[in-house]
């Protein structure tokens, strides 16, 4: 069974059960609420949904930075922006001194509610992480929705202009890929160089990184999955690809998720399966111990597969 093998291959390679090895990482997962609603999101995020993070909880969260030495936080969504906790955890986080990324869906940025955005997370040097899962038009709206394309390439643009993603300029602007359908995405290093040639000749866009993700097998996909008849077959492909050294370097080993409520996860994935964390670690953002959740085991299933094929995938791409 693909399920019970996932483990054990993580134990083969690791010689024991997969655990965490630090926490570099608070991502913070402010909720579902978004403006698009993607084919590929396993999220499930969307206008419609109304889970989002209160005050308190994101207070929790900046509690949490003043009390540890985590580096890095992490800012995903739905759109993240939507949230009305957004700029108070930006803005604390960096006073904190941490490095803070946002996951943006760039047609937020042209939202009227949103016009000061842009100016916002400039003034603060937020990271931008954008989903732009292909170069062509056709792809994306197809994935995303119809005139997403073009909704994306103006924000790049906007941030350009602004100086995200500019050679050497300190405000960051990475983009994600992500494949149409259930395939592995192609290697990393070859596909920026498409994207960066694409899109500069195209729409004089420029960037500083590309990130390949897989398609997890979770919410929105899993359900066109199952629809079309291509769930074994998918997690037959993921399970026939699985990689050590991926396994090795898997996300959930250097970072902790925070949900929109405040519960503790592994990763993302592992948020949206509404699997948290276990094997007694601290379940709620309140009793939050970093002693006990950096050295935590982490909870797996058959959906890692997607983290651990080919060249592995992550929130920062292509594991190796």
């Amino acid at each position: 069974m693909v399920s019970i093998g996932a483990i054990k291959e993580f134990e083969a390679t690791l010689g024991g059960p997969l655990e965490a090895t630090g926490i570099g990482v608070l991502q913070i997962n402010v909720g579902k609420v978004c403006n698009q609603r993607c084919a590929h999101c396993h999220v499930d995020a969307g206008p419609e949904r109304r889970e989002t993070m209160t005050r308190e909880t994101a207070e929790l969260c900046i509690d949490v930075l003043r009390r540890t030495d985590i580096p890095v936080v992490d800012i995903t969504g739905g759109a993240p922006e939507l949230c009305a906790q957004f700029r108070y955890l930006v803005t604390e986080a960096r006073k904190l001194g941490r490095r803070v990324m946002d996951r943006c869906n760039l047609t937020i940025l042209l939202v009227p509610s949103q016009a000061d955005l842009l100016e916002f997370l400039a003034s603060h040097q937020v990271e931008i992480v954008a989903s732009l899962p292909c170069y062509l038009e056709s792809n994306v709206d197809g994935q995303r929705g119809e005139g997403v394309y073009a909704k994306s390439i103006e924000a790049l643009r906007r941030l350009n202009a602004a100086g995200y993603g500019m050679p050497g300029s300190p405000l960051r602007l990475n983009l994600v890929y992500n494949p149409a359908g259930p395939s592995l995405p192609p290697a990393q290093a070859g596909l920026e160089a498409d994207y960066r040639r694409e899109l500069g000749a195209r729409h004089g866009v420029s960037f500083h990184s590309l990130y390949v993700m897989a398609n997890m097998p979770i919410s929105r996909f899993l359900g066109s999955l199952v629809q079309a008849g291509r769930y074994e077959a998918y997690m037959e492909k993921l399970a026939g690809a699985f990689h050590h050294e991926a396994a090795r370097g898997v996300m959930c080993r250097d970072m902790i998720s925070v949900g929109w409520d405040g519960t503790l996860y592994d990763c993302d994935f592992n948020q949206m399966l509404e699997m948290p964390v276990g094997y007694g670690a601290p379940r709620h953002i309140r009793d939050f111990d970093a002693d006990l959740l950096r050295s935590r085991r982490i909870v797996t299933g058959k959906h890692c597969y997607g983290c651990t094929a080919g060249q592995g995938s992550s929130c920062g791409g292509a594991v190796i």
